[in-house]
């Protein structure tokens, strides 16, 4: 059956199988020669630029070269031709990927691609730019496993990244599978008492890219409106807006036993102001030994618990209507 044509609640309960094909690809690609570069931009948007922000905060403090990544139409200005930039883009025709793409080739900037086909490819072939090509067919937020893997393989290939992130891939993708049944019905369970409700989602900064997942999951599967933010960042201006009783605010706190011990004295501290206005509020607690496992851990518990959360709201969590609509009306000028 072709991906387009599978349930979301399908594609969710295939992630750990898709991870293992996008490994499988990966193995697939070498880098013939490495580039003498001084700092990396990650163009990406949406379910092709979550991985980035994702790579960016797993892997910051292991490289000695900046990550940037850039969800805009603009590159900074610094990009050169000792920056490498890497354009990330499922269908290939993201409109703001591809005029970023084009800045930075006038910046003589040197290329990667990570795509499914469309304009991106074919730029890519043409001027012979390191790429690797993923599965189409799937909605772009369903193939996170193949985008984010291939991330992780250049960003190996840029040296920014022992080869060890394969075998931690690897363990967390067993974890989910293994997992699978539990995940599932823990998120149901959580989904349900988000009917009606408005999530608000906190993590510590490493997981600021997971807490964003969560949003967007919940916006594109769900179609509700929520919002996220992180420690200790929050802690210095958001949490003064706790003053009013609310129940309908639903408080997700995603923790992990590999915060930083004054972020989890934060996170605990902040639980009690948040219980004084809300009932609402619930822990989610990352599994794995290692930040990739983790987070893959979350972010599948998180894709599932949007699905049933659309289920519960009879919500078609495939369609997305309003972004066609949009940009079919943004062709037109």
């Amino acid at each position: 059956m072709r991906a387009m044509a599978k349930s979301m609640n399908q594609l969710v309960a295939e992630f750990p199988a898709q991870m293992q094909e996008a490994l499988d690809i990966a193995t697939t690609f070498n880098l013939e020669t490495t580039p003498d570069f001084q700092n990396v931009v990650i163009c990406g948007l949406g379910g092709s630029g979550i991985g980035a922000t994702i790579l960016s905060q797993l892997i910051g403090s292991e490289g000695d070269k900046p990550i940037i990544v850039s969800k805009d139409y603009t590159i900074p200005a610094f990009v050169n031709k000792l920056s490498v930039v890497i354009a990330c883009s499922y269908s290939g025709n993201t409109e703001e990927t591809l005029e970023a793409l084009d800045a930075s080739m006038e910046s003589g900037a040197q290329i990667m691609c990570i795509t499914s086909g469309g304009k991106l490819l074919e730029m890519a072939k043409e001027n012979a730019w390191p790429h690797i090509q993923i599965p189409g067919g799937y909605p772009p937020r369903s193939a996170f496993g193949f985008s984010s893997v291939q991330l992780f393989k250049l960003a190996e290939c840029l040296g920014l990244v022992s080869s060890n992130w394969k075998k931690e891939m690897t363990l967390a993708m067993e974890l989910i599978q293994r997992d699978q049944e539990a995940i599932s019905k823990n998120a149901e369970v959580l989904a349900e008492q988000l009917v009606g409700k408005l999530p608000v989602i906190y993590s510590s900064n490493w997981l600021e890219g997971v807490g964003t997942r969560w949003r967007q999951q919940i916006n594109e599967n769900a179609k509700m409106l929520c919002w996220h933010h992180y420690y200790p960042e929050m802690n210095h201006n958001e949490l003064v807006g706790w003053r009013n009783n609310d129940e309908k605010l639903a408080v997700l706190m995603l923790k992990s036993n590999l915060d930083h011990s004054r972020v989890a004295k934060r996170m605990e501290l902040s639980e009690t102001i948040y219980r004084k206005y809300t009932p609402n509020v619930h822990l989610i607690e990352a599994k794995g030994s290692t930040p990739i496992e983790q987070a893959i851990y979350l972010i599948h518990f998180g894709d599932w618990m949007s699905v049933h959360l659309a289920d519960f709201r009879e919500s078609d969590s495939t369609e997305v209507k309003v972004i066609d609509w949009l940009k079919g009306e943004l062709s037109k000028f």
